[in-house]
């Protein structure tokens, strides 16, 4: 599983239904949404500033993770950054793989 951080942003009527549901109701459509997906809601925070929620969750992977945030976006109500997360173990991983590359103008 990969684990994704959305921070999101209602917009126009999708406020003013946050506004008629609250934010349990908001919480359990969320989850069914990620666990339809074949993942697991991890949290759900409301915010106010920058973003409205911030939202930790797992998905089985990269195309199912972009399935949902089109699917969400389409919508129109609501825009959000969705930000693929990596472990510490994960980044070892990474910086251990042998991967060659020439700077710009070297």
């Amino acid at each position: 599983m990969a684990k994704y951080l959305l921070a999101a942003t209602y917009q126009g009527s999708g406020l003013e239904g946050l506004t008629v549901d609250g934010g349990t109701v908001r919480v359990e459509v969320v989850r069914s949404l990620v666990e339809n997906a074949g993942g697991r809601l991890e949290l759900m925070y409301f915010s106010f500033g920058e973003y409205d929620t911030y939202v930790l969750f797992d998905l089985p992977d990269h195309v199912t993770a972009a399935a949902m945030a089109i699917a969400v976006r389409a919508g129109g109500l609501v825009n959000g950054h969705l930000i693929p997360l990596l472990t510490p173990e994960q980044i070892d991983a990474a910086v251990n793989l042998p991967i060659a590359y020439q700077q710009p103008g070297r």
